[in-house]
């Protein structure tokens, strides 16, 4: 299994903390770094203070992103990702309790690789989170960090 680096956006902390625990859980050892709102998330793959240490903050190879978030939402985000000649390759996986099929199809329409409704407890989140770990880093192929770069 590949260990690229995964970058959640997410503002709530508990969620941050939940797939953490649920990735620990289903033994996906990915490195795992969080943002709090869209626009952490551009600052990070734009190696942008305080994310300009690339040891410290590599690039992702997968994006797991919520839709509702201050400063700067999760759709705004997912279309600066996709419409950049930089960032467009990296897959995005909306991560959001939203099943509004609006929302869904906006998703999709505008790039997103996956779209995925949290689920409300632990054991369904490790689930998913192996299912995630299963298809993205032993089946599909995704660009290796230097890549991407």
């Amino acid at each position: 299994m590949k260990l690229v680096p995964i970058l959640m956006a997410d503002d709530d902390i508990e969620d941050q903390m939940l797939v953490k625990i649920a990735m620990e859980t289903s033994e996906l050892k990915n490195p795992f770094f969080c943002v709090d709102n869209g626009q952490q998330l551009m600052d990070y793959l734009n190696c942008l203070p305080p994310y300009d240490d690339k040891d410290k903050y590599p690039s992702p190879g997968l994006i797991m992103l919520d839709l509702n978030m201050p400063v700067q939402d999760g759709m705004t985000t997912l279309k600066q990702i996709k419409s950049s000649e930089k960032f467009a390759h990296l897959p995005v996986v909306i991560l959001t309790t939203s099943s509004e099929e609006e929302e869904v199809l906006e998703s999709y329409n505008e790039g997103a690789a996956s779209y995925i409704c949290k689920p409300f407890n632990l054991i369904k989140l490790v689930h998913i989170m192996q299912q995630i770990g299963d298809y993205w880093f032993s089946i599909v192929e995704v660009p290796a960090n230097d890549e991407i770069d």
